[in-house]
């Protein structure tokens, strides 16, 4: 681990029961139905962990989310309880429902490479003739995905794929689709107070001890939201230019452009640390464009220990 970065974990917290790792966050359960996430510096693009950590990005993306977490919890309940430093989240221990609701406004990333590939059905959903690349749709689609464990490949599925394998009840799913329809309502009135168009993202919900469906994880992050900026998007949807976004596509071309998507057989390029310094400043941009606050740079002189103190602090209190 770079001292600048924090990319694995290893504490021993009060009560702790146990560990999950992500590709990105890190999550302890603890005995009295809390759990501490720990938003890592780790980089996933094409469901692969990039092997260096990228400054200041756990704590961007765990800021952006908390953030967005008390912006939409008058719409939808969410499970985040505190946040006692700027890397973690504590909240409700919950058990997750194994589908993530992507939700699309926008012909753009996956969906168009499925479009441009031919096809005209995306999860179940009806695709209309005619569209070109990063149009609006007609309105917002939600195209589910299975939830893969950390190495393999999340998989489309439609809603009556979800029903017939039983992986959530229909009565559920209902709660689910509403909340993520009126989480990208919100999501797309707060970018656009910033000049930016929420173009797709995706939610990922679980149930509490009480069985109540709450939003977990994270919401309107550029790891798991893409933005336009809005100035200019017509103009260049006219032109048939690219649109100019804020998202962690820039890392996913950087990584086409190098012959690497993911796929067998392929070599990870490297990442020289220039190039990460780069990424680093992208993600302090996406965050101050996203939030419009301007970010303060946590201390990385020991992160490790500064997680530790300030975890067992709140946890003491």
């Amino acid at each position: 681990m770079s001292n600048k970065t924090i990319t694995d974990t290893n504490y021993t917290f009060p009560g702790q029961t146990n560990v999950y790792k992500g590709k990105v966050r890190e999550v302890y359960s603890l005995d009295n139905d809390l759990l501490v996430m720990i938003a890592t510096d780790r980089l996933s693009a094409f469901d692969v962990v990039m092997p260096k950590g990228i400054p200041y990005k756990g704590q961007i993306l765990n800021q952006i989310a908390t953030k967005m977490m008390r912006d939409t919890e008058d719409l939808v309940p969410n499970w985040l309880a505190a946040t006692p430093d700027p890397n973690v989240a504590v909240g409700k221990k919950c058990e997750p429902f194994k589908v993530e609701m992507v939700i699309r406004g926008y012909m753009s990333g996956h969906a168009a490479r499925e479009y441009k590939a031919g096809k005209r059905m995306l999860c179940g959903v009806p695709l209309p003739e005619g569209m070109k690349e990063n149009d609006k749709f007609p309105k917002p689609i939600i195209t589910p995905a299975t939830k893969a464990e950390m190495g393999d490949h999340d998989e489309d599925i439609s809603k009556e794929g979800i029903l017939k394998r039983g992986i959530v009840s229909a009565e559920d799913y209902a709660v689910l689709e509403d909340y993520t329809h009126k989480l990208f309502q919100r999501g797309t009135e707060i970018a656009a107070e910033r000049g930016l168009i929420l173009v797709d993202t995706k939610y990922e919900f679980g149930k509490t001890a009480e069985g109540e469906i709450v939003l977990i994880d994270e919401i309107h992050t550029p790891d798991s939201s893409r933005y336009f900026y809005a100035d200019g998007y017509a103009e260049r949807q006219e032109k048939g230019e690219v649109q100019k976004q804020l998202s962690k596509e820039f890392v996913r071309q950087w990584l086409i452009s190098n012959g690497f998507q993911g796929l067998e057989g392929q070599t990870l390029p490297e990442m020289t640390d220039a190039y990460i310094e780069t990424i680093s400043e992208r993600y302090i941009e996406l965050y101050e464009n996203i939030t419009g606050e301007t970010f303060v740079k946590a201390d990385l002189s020991d992160i490790d220990k500064r997680i530790e103190t300030n975890v067992l602090n709140y946890l003491n209190a």
